[in-house]
């Protein structure tokens, strides 16, 4: 009998192995809750990017933003309108609304500048604009942001 032992899960003999769930609190509320927060999110958004209030429609849309398993539609929504929020704004008014931002909005808004890079083809944004963004927020906070970013477990 061969077995290749490189296919063989250490882990499941090791009672100290650290689950995903162990890494962090799992979101509390509901993944229907959530999906219906979203689309209430994305509503707001726009009526707030009619009335040209980007730093409004930027605070509105990452405050609170879904994390954890089970609400991948609602972070689909979330992604989408942030997206929209991103290309909608002149690249001459981008600092001004990053320091307008708290420094946990500020960490939420690089989680989903890192998201959208890694969306194939980068989804419905040029580069030019996520990478404008990613410059302006790393000058605003620093690199600290982005480290606080990779370390974080939730992932939105």
């Amino acid at each position: 009998m061969e077995v290749n032992f490189r296919k063989i899960n250490v882990d499941q003999y090791d009672e100290d192995v650290i689950q995903e769930s162990e890494l962090y609190e799992a979101d509390p509320r509901e993944p229907a809750e959530v999906l219906e927060e979203a689309k209430q999110r994305q509503v707001a958004v726009r009526g707030l990017l009619s009335k040209n209030d980007i730093a409004g429609a930027l605070t509105t849309i990452l405050d609170n933003a879904p994390y954890g398993p089970n609400v991948e539609s609602a972070k689909e929504i979330t992604l989408q309108t942030l997206l929209t929020i991103l290309n909608s704004t002149k690249s001459t008014e981008i600092s001004v609304i990053i320091k307008s931002l708290s420094m946990d909005t500020q960490d939420t808004l690089m989680k989903y500048i890192y998201k959208g890079m890694g969306m194939p083809g980068w989804g419905d944004v040029s580069g030019s604009v996520l990478l404008g963004w990613h410059e302006k927020l790393t000058e605003v906070a620093g690199v600290g942001c982005i480290v606080r970013t990779m370390t974080d477990r939730r992932i939105v």
